[in-house]
C-alpha cells in the first residue's frame, strides 16, 4: 500500500499503561497511524486524551458506539481500517462485535472476551465477515520464541515429552487493589475481570506460550488454585498439571504473590533428543540442550543460524537488546502487513503470524477448565504413613 493503515482505539486514554504500549508498538514500523479514539468512559478524560494524541476534535469520541457509527459514515479513504480494544476484560466483547458488524478489522488486548460464550460468538462473526482479528499474546512475538517454535516444528528434538512453564509476579503480594491501584482493582474484581484472577491474567499467557512453541494442545489438566492474600476475591496463585494431545506431560505455575518477582515468565520444553529454555526477562537468549552433545546458546541478531521467521522478527544486530515493546511491535507488523496485503488483493506471507480468535477461544476454555478443576475436591490424595 502507498499509505499507512488507519487505527481507531477503544480505551487506552491518558495515563493508561497498556494503551500507550499498543500505540508505541503500532507506530514502530511506520505502518499505522491512530486517527480516532473513544479513549475513556469519562468524557473529560476522553477529550483530554484526544488532545494529548493530537486527534481532531471531531474524531475524539465519547463512546465506542459513536466512534464506530461515525467512522462507518466517513468516505473509505478517511475512515479507520481497524480498531484496537484495550479496555478491561468485561468491555472487550461489545466493541469488538460492533466493529466486526460494521466492517472493521479488530485487535484485542488479551483475553479476548469476558467468557467462553462471548469468544465463540466472536469466532462466528469473524467467520461470517471474513475480517481479521488479532489477539495480543505478546510473548509469541519474541524472535527467540519464534526460533524455538521452528526448531520444535522441524523435529530437532524428536517427540516432545515434557513442558514446564512458569509465570511468577509479585505485584499483588499485598491488598494493593484497596490502596488506589486501578489496574489491581479491576483485575481482582470478578465483575470486571471474570471468574479467574492470576490464571486468567497471566496463566493464559503461559498456556498459550506452551502450546505455541510446542505445536501441541492441552487435552487434560489438574489445577490447584489459591487465594493467598486475605480479603482478595479471586485467586492470586495456582499450579496446574497438564497433559497434551501427543501424550506429553507438563507443569504450569502462575502466581501474582511471588514477592520480589517482576515478570519472570519462563518455559522449558524437552523432547527425545533435547530441549529448549527461554526466559522473558532475558529474551535475546535461547538455550538449546542436547541429550549427548554440548548445550548451545542461540542469540537474537546472530542471523547465520537462525530460522527465517526468527530473523524476520529480529530488529537489531546481535548485542542490542530487544524486549517487550519490540515483541509487541512484531505482532502489529505482522497484522498490518497481512491487512495491507488483503486490502491490495495480495496473498500474505507465512512469516506474518499472529494470535487469532482461535487462540482467544483456547484461552477462555483454559480458564473455564482450570476453575472447574480447582473447585473439585477429588484430585487430592492424603499423604499419610500407615503403621
Amino acid at each position: 500500500m502507498n499509505r499507512k493503515l488507519r487505527m481507531g482505539m477503544v480505551g487506552g486514554g491518558k495515563d493508561a499503561f497498556i494503551g500507550a504500549i499498543h500505540r508505541i508498538a503500532a507506530h514502530m514500523d511506520g505502518l499505522v497511524e491512530v486517527v480516532c479514539g473513544a479513549l475513556s468512559i469519562n468524557p473529560e478524560i476522553a477529550k483530554e486524551s484526544g488532545k494529548v494524541l493530537f486527534l481532531p476534535e471531531n474524531r475524539t469520541y465519547l463512546n465506542f458506539e459513536e466512534m464506530i457509527e461515525k467512522e462507518r459514515q466517513l468516505p473509505a479513504d478517511e475512515r479507520m481500517d481497524f480498531v484496537t480494544i484495550v479496555t478491561p476484560n468485561f468491555a472487550h466483547f461489545a466493541p469488538a462485535m460492533l466493529a466486526l458488524d460494521n466492517g472493521f478489522h479488530v485487535v484485542i488486548e488479551k483475553p479476548i472476551a469476558f467468557n467462553l460464550e462471548e469468544a465463540l460468538q466472536l469466532k462466528k462473526k469473524v467467520e461470517e465477515t471474513g475480517l481479521l482479528l488479532m489477539l495480543t499474546h505478546t510473548y509469541s512475538g519474541y524472535p527467540m520464541v519464534k526460533q524455538a517454535k521452528q526448531m520444535v516444528t522441524d523435529g530437532a528434538f524428536g517427540k516432545i515429552r515434557k513442558i514446564y512453564v512458569e509465570y511468577p509476579q509479585g505485584w499483588l503480594s499485598t491488598l494493593t487493589e484497596r490502596e488506589g491501584n486501578a489496574g489491581a482493582a479491576w483485575r481482582t474484581d470478578p465483575a470486571k475481570s471474570g471468574k479467574s484472577g492470576a490464571m486468567g491474567d497471566i496463566g493464559t499467557h503461559a498456556a498459550h506460550l506452551a502450546e505455541y512453541i510446542s505445536g501441541l494442545k492441552i487435552s487434560h489438566l489438574c489445577a490447584d488454585l489459591n487465594t493467598m492474600v486475605e480479603g482478595r476475591r479471586l485467586e492470586d496463585d495456582g499450579n496446574v498439571l497438564l497433559k497434551f494431545d501427543n501424550g506429553a506431560a507438563g507443569v504450569l505455575m502462575a502466581s501474582q504473590v511471588a514477592a520480589g518477582e517482576e515478570n519472570a515468565l519462563k518455559i522449558r520444553i524437552y523432547g527425545e533428543k533435547g530441549g529448549i529454555e527461554w526466559a522473558q526477562m532475558e529474551p535475546n537468549t535461547l538455550l538449546v540442550k542436547w541429550h549427548a552433545e554440548p548445550a548451545q546458546t542461540y542469540r537474537a541478531g546472530t542471523n547465520g543460524f537462525l530460522s527465517d521467521i526468527a530473523k524476520f522478527n529480529c530488529r537489531t544486530p546481535a548485542g542490542h537488546p530487544e524486549g517487550y515493546l519490540e515483541a509487541f511491535a512484531n505482532l502489529y507488523r505482522s497484522f498490518s502487513l497481512t491487512l495491507s496485503a488483503r486490502l491490495d488483493g495480495e496473498s500474505s506471507s507465512d512469516l506474518w503470524d499472529f494470535p487469532s480468535v482461535d487462540d482467544g477461544i483456547r484461552g477462555m476454555a483454559f480458564i473455564d477448565t482450570v476453575i472447574k478443576s480447582g473447585d473439585s475436591n477429588e484430585k487430592w490424595t492424603v499423604f499419610e504413613i500407615n503403621n
